[in-house]
């Protein structure tokens, strides 16, 4: 049976749950979007059943966010997928895209419970797009300049961490 995740933002006026089949907060993005709403590290995202996601207190305030790719270039665009955020603290929630509507992706930052297990290793991707001054996690860690050869859901799977 899936694991139900409760989160919420730093401010405590936006609270959910959702239901996680890939609880483990184990990859790292460092792309420019995930570093500039997540801080300069990046950000690990967790999956979970869109379907099952409660928002059991603040829906007024979450706001959504739609990234602006290729920035500055001429070919700009705006992402098809939604960060998710507290529009009082700022603290991002989850990512949501029509593309996938059967997944969401809640920010590992945000869940309050249950204690996420930490991954025997960490895999750290979109790293072309990472500035020199950010650090990297420690050892051990696999780093991927675009993206690795796995889904959450196949690591999950392959690390035997699937809870179904």
């Amino acid at each position: 049976m899936p694991i139900k995740l409760e989160g919420s933002c730093h401010c405590g006026a936006v609270r959910f749950n959702v239901e996680s089949s890939t609880p483990v907060p184990y990859q790292l993005c460092t792309c420019s979007i995930c570093r500039k709403v997540g801080g300069v590290g990046g950000s690990i995202n967790l999956g979970a059943h869109a379907k099952t996601l409660k928002i059991t207190q603040g829906e007024e305030y979450i706001g959504i966010y739609k990234a602006v790719m290729n920035r500055d270039t001429k070919n700009e665009t705006i992402a098809s997928s939604e960060r998710n955020f507290c529009t009082q603290c700022s603290s991002m929630l989850w990512l949501y895209d029509e593309n996938w509507p059967e997944f969401l992706h809640p920010f590992a930052s945000a869940i309050d419970s249950p204690e996420l297990e930490a991954p025997d290793e960490l895999v750290v991707v979109k790293t072309d797009s990472k500035p020199n001054y950010v650090r990297l996690p420690g050892d051990p860690k696999k780093v991927y300049k675009r993206y690795g050869p796995d889904s959450i859901e196949d690591w999950h799977k392959k690390h035997g961490k699937y809870v179904a």
